[in-house]
């Protein structure tokens, strides 16, 4: 086994994990899979479905699998940019100012129904996902290490939302959808009351420093030449697809080869394959490619972009 592939120990750490989290989130390994791969990859998580499917779940059950530090923030239109970031309080006995830290400054932050908030706190949040700090009093304050937000958002149709804009969307790595339950997995809910393993009640599995750890092995999977060509055929195809309105940028594409990373250190291996980038693909292109008019099944046209470009 080579240096870039995960060390035994964090093989069977990792299977640990996966199990927890499929005992907590039935029926639905795949999407908890593609989280856990954004959470490896650095990344940002963005969850797309209606309430009740399991969504603050999935989160809740990450953090506390994963030993980080959790916070809740439900965003709303009157929530402020301080409400998450923090703010400056008068000291008079000491005659200073005193920065009390907003929930933003946690390892894992779920920002609940995101597009409820305004475009205000949304570019507070925006800073604190890309460049990792809150700037607050003219003060620069760095983010804990690791950092993941991990975001619900309501279908629009939904009263009181409004369209995340471009530039926010693109700093979630991707987007996942949880949808309902299969039968099976709806039954067990209803014979246990969807009481058969609380997040409350799960334990650490792993913690942060090794968690940090594992980031740097998946920095170190290896991307062969041909695999980054792969990379820009996909994207040349969406840039050049008659019925999207702009293609993946290369900020995306570096998203991409991470999450491609990621995905097979899950599996592994201490290379990307392309089988690696098709299963990450679609959660990272879907909300990165704008379409030209509506009624476009951006899924279908994913599906055929990966069956249409070829592999090198």
């Amino acid at each position: 086994m080579t240096p870039a592939s995960p060390s035994l120990s964090h093989a069977e750490t990792l299977k640990a994990a996966l199990a927890q989290l499929d005992g907590v989130i039935l029926g639905k390994p795949g999407q908890i899979r593609l989280a856990v791969a954004c959470l490896l990859a650095r990344g940002h998580l963005l969850i797309e479905d209606q309430p009740g499917v399991g969504k603050t779940t999935l989160a809740g059950a990450l953090a506390r699998t994963f030993g980080l530090d959790f916070r809740r923030v439900q965003f709303t239109a009157d929530l402020l940019p301080a409400d998450l970031t923090g703010i400056s309080v008068w000291d008079a006995p000491n005659s200073a100012f005193r920065f009390h830290q907003g929930p933003v400054f946690s390892e894992v932050l779920l920002a609940d129904e995101i597009n409820r908030a305004t475009p205000r706190t949304q570019g507070a949040l925006l800073e604190a996902m890309e460049e990792r700090q809150v700037s607050e009093g003219g003060v620069t304050r760095p983010l804990p290490d690791p950092f993941f937000v991990i975001a619900t958002q309501n279908p629009a149709a939904f009263v009181g939302t409004s369209p995340l804009p471009e530039a926010q969307l693109d700093r979630f790595l991707m987007t996942v959808t949880l949808g309902y339950p299969d039968p099976r997995a709806e039954r067990t809910l209803l014979e246990t009351g969807g009481r058969s393993q609380s997040v409350r009640d799960l334990g650490a599995v792993l913690d942060a420093p090794t968690l940090l750890q594992m980031q740097r092995e998946v920095d170190d999977i290896h991307a062969a030449a041909p695999l980054l060509d792969y990379l820009q055929l996909l994207a040349r195809a969406t840039r050049e697809h008659p019925g999207l309105g702009a293609g993946l940028s290369p900020r995306a594409l570096l998203a991409l080869l991470a999450a491609a990373r990621a995905w097979a250190y899950l599996a592994g291996r201490p290379m990307a394959l392309p089988e690696d980038v098709q299963a990450v693909f679609p959660a990272l292109a879907a909300h990165r490619l704008p379409v030209r008019g509506p009624g476009v099944d951006v899924a279908g046209l994913i599906s055929r972009m990966l069956a249409d470009t070829p592999i090198p």
